[in-house]
């Protein structure tokens, strides 16, 4: 390309040669025309556009290589950038790599912790059914001499069972619930040796059904909801009569001025003189002390006959209501309809027994035991055989 331009810069800069204009050839055009001429110049305007045209193609040809080199510096730049990238990514991938590493090394120590594990809970389970099996080699042993001592066994157990509901709870209904579970394990192993046992288990049975079923649990609650309504009963005190009873209020009319005077001179005698007869002797007015210790001697006695009814006290309990009716007949106000409904649930309350009749043991708990282990003794020859 730029050997065509400099071809046609070349071309276009080579001039026309001016031609000689002569006196002879001028004379003898003047001849021929006729007329005089005027001698005519070339025009230089085919000259200045290819002088443009030259600077135009010079000036793109150097706008192209200057959009050449820079995007040719653009794409070395994005070339760096997307290197760094790369790196930066290749680096990344190379923590998880070693951090993925550490992790397999941590599962690989803790597959062989676990194989260790694995192996001791073997080793003891092998150790376990070896035991298992020593023990039903026993067992089959003992069901075949006598099975039917797990009865037995169990009749024991429900014995013994029934003696802690009666000592430890006081629910006798629970324990002949049991001993009657007792008996019927000693009747389904037919063996006569075991009637003696089921008497005294009969026994023990009638012995509890006799027992008191007061429900000292209810008294306890009753005798709680007295005692916080125990600051709310009136007491028996002292009331002044009211000094103005008799005396007449005036009149404000002017009209009533006679009856007006009569009163006041009837107010006046009479407080120059006061005569009143009673035939009973006046109480003192009581303190607040006194109504303070009073309501407390009353809760005191509610309390003693709460714990009594609680430990089975029969004797204190009944002592403690007495005191307490005595208290609201003497110092409350017996006129009151709270003091005649605390008097009436007392009445009620007194009524109760809690006293507890409970045995001090069962008959057939040591026979059984006995009987128990006298099988289990002959079961492993280690003792004379059974009764």
């Amino acid at each position: 390309m730029a050997d065509n331009d400099k071809h046609n810069t070349d071309s276009t800069l080579v001039l026309p040669e001016e031609k000689d204009i002569t006196p002879s050839s001028t004379a003898s055009g003047k001849d021929k025309a006729g007329t005089e001429t005027t001698a005519k110049h070339p025009s230089h305007a085919g000259l200045w556009i290819v002088v443009i045209l030259t600077l135009l193609i010079a000036a793109g040809t150097a706008a192209a290589g200057y959009w050449f080199l820079w995007q040719k510096d653009s794409g070395q730049s994005a070339l760096a950038d997307e290197q760094s990238a790369q790196k930066a990514i290749l680096g990344n991938l190379n923590d998880e790599n070693a951090q993925l590493q550490r992790q397999l090394i941590e599962l690989e120590k803790s597959k062989q912790a676990l194989a260790g594990t694995v192996n001791s809970l073997t080793e003891k389970t092998e150790s376990l059914q070896l035991q298992t099996e020593q023990l039903l080699s026993q067992l089959g042993e003992m069901e075949g001499r006598r099975p039917s001592d797990w009865l037995l066994a169990e009749a024991d157990y429900l014995v013994r069972m029934a003696g802690r509901k009666v000592w430890l709870e006081q629910d006798t209904d629970t324990a002949v619930l049991l001993l009657e579970n007792a008996d019927q394990r000693l009747k389904e192993l037919s063996d006569p040796s075991v009637i003696p046992v089921r008497g005294l288990i009969a026994q023990d049975i009638q012995t509890l059904r006799q027992v008191n079923r007061t429900d000292t649990v209810k008294l306890a609650l009753t005798l709680s909801g007295f005692l916080s309504q125990v600051d709310a009963l009136p007491l028996k005190t002292f009331t002044r009569p009211d000094e103005n009873t008799g005396k007449e209020a005036l009149s404000e009319s002017v009209d009533d001025w006679k009856s007006n005077l009569a009163k006041v001179w009837h107010s006046i005698v009479d407080d120059f003189i006061s005569v009143r007869r009673t035939d009973a002797p006046v109480a003192p007015m009581m303190t607040a002390e006194e109504m303070w210790l009073y309501k407390e001697q009353l809760k005191l006695q509610i309390m003693q006959a709460q714990s009594a009814a609680m430990s089975g006290e029969d004797n204190l309990y009944q002592q403690s209501v007495a005191n307490a009716k005595a208290l609201l007949n003497d110092k409350f106000d017996t006129d009151a309809p709270e003091i005649n409904g605390a008097l009436s649930t007392l009445d009620a309350l007194g009524e109760a027994n809690v006293q507890e009749n409970l045995p001090e043991e069962l008959s057939a708990m040591a026979p059984l035991q006995r009987l128990l282990e006298s099988r289990v003794k002959a079961a492993y020859g280690k003792g004379e055989a059974a009764q």
